[in-house]
């Protein structure tokens, strides 16, 4: 299928021009400026409209809190056990929950989704298309597991009997688990290569493995300061990858950030400051970051902001200063990177999936009278248009 006559944001450091692309099954096949020599019938012309690769949102909860479900639809918390690395998101995903609808039609084609952070472990974090009716077929693949510090885990299991009930004991968790995981790869290997008997079957040293062999990233749920530099030093300790999830205190150590070269998901943006670690939430947090060096990409953290405000989201960072190209990145090929999926999504190029959302105007211009927040004519999903606005 050919798309032509698009203002094409390629998000490959080309600036924005007239052309085209081509989709053969679910992959970009070229991507060219111009008008096609010869056009063929099932082509769709654009209209001079924008063409932006499928916006991320790249962390959230969707599909794990069903939308008007009440506890029904909650699966996002198994708070019976602080380490819970074993879990599966592709498990409890709900495909059918019609906040993926919602999804689509404001140009969100690929959301990162999982547990929540009752638990200082809480298993992994998932990559999923916004469209279909399988969790196997959406999945792009597993990206991480979830670590969680701060509040959340504090005020969990204080109720319980049970630790963690301070920041020093949810460190100590998950150090304790890491080092297991560890020595429980060292015992594999050696067994392996010494063709000995594997030590006993341990799920959740399983499930790390791939942290500490580079497969998986290590999503740092934290707010407060002293919780991203907490993050910050597990992750050199044990040579850990590792994404530093809302950092909503970022602005204020963000050149040590940058220093660190971390990368972060910023957001909820537009939130009220509900619990003490969002005290100091502020929408500049995420130009402040960039400016200093830190690969930035801005996410809903939904439901706390439903998915379909990822754009107004970005649009409310660029008045407090983050550029409308940093911002773009961050709806896009930042977010794609930093998760680790930049090979598949972020971007407008041939090979890549052709998920793509096609918008009437800037993103970051808020509709009056628009049920979303972006006015997006059509959305693209593996080259099927998922999305019409009518």
């Amino acid at each position: 299928m050919y798309i032509y006559n698009a203002e094409i944001h390629t998000m490959e450091g080309d600036a924005p021009f007239l052309g085209y692309i081509v989709t053969e099954g679910k992959k970009i096949a070229k991507v060219c400026k111009g008008v096609p020599e010869v056009i063929p019938p099932d082509s769709f012309d654009a209209g001079g409209k924008k063409l932006f690769p499928g916006f991320i949102d790249p962390h959230s909860h969707i599909g794990l809190i069903g939308d008007g479900m009440g506890v029904e639809g909650e699966d996002v918390n198994e708070d019976t056990d602080p380490v819970t690395p074993q879990l599966r998101t592709i498990d409890g995903i709900n495909c059918f929950d019609r906040c993926f609808s919602d999804a689509v039609a404001c140009g969100v084609t690929t959301a990162v989704t999982g547990v929540g952070s009752s638990n200082p472990i809480g298993g992994d974090f998932i990559a999923v298309k916004t469209h279909g009716r399988c969790a196997d077929e959406m999945l792009i693949r597993k990206v991480g597991i979830k670590f969680a510090l701060g509040e959340n885990p504090k005020s969990t299991f204080s109720d319980k009997d049970s630790a963690p009930v301070t920041r020093m004991a949810t460190a100590a968790i998950i150090r304790e688990a890491l080092f297991k995981a560890k020595r429980y790869l060292e015992d594999k290997n050696e067994a392996i290569e010494n063709d000995e008997s594997l030590p006993e079957f341990d799920i959740k040293s399983e499930a790390l493995i791939p942290l500490l062999e580079h497969k998986l990233k290590a999503h740092f749920h934290c707010h407060r300061a002293d919780d991203i530099m907490t993050a910050v030093r597990i992750s050199k300790e044990f040579e850990l990858d590792y994404v530093l999830v809302h950092c909503t205190e970022g602005h204020k150590i963000a050149d040590i950030l940058g220093r660190e070269q971390a990368a972060a998901l910023t957001g909820p943006i537009i939130c009220d400051r509900g619990k003490p670690e969002l005290a100091e939430l502020t929408t500049a947090n995420a130009g402040i970051l960039s400016e200093n060096g830190v690969k930035v990409a801005i996410c809903t953290d939904h439901p706390e902001i439903p998915v379909q405000y990822l754009a107004a989201s970005a649009a409310y960072c660029v008045k407090a200063g983050l550029s409308k190209e940093e911002a773009l990145k961050a709806l896009t090929i930042n977010a794609a990177q930093i998760i680790g999926i930049d090979d598949r999504v972020g971007s407008i190029k041939a090979g890549k999936d052709a998920d793509f959302a096609i918008l009437t105007k800037n993103p970051f211009e808020i509709p009056k009278d628009e049920l979303y927040t972006c006015e997006v004519a059509e959305t693209y999903v593996g080259g099927q248009c998922v999305f019409k606005k009518i």
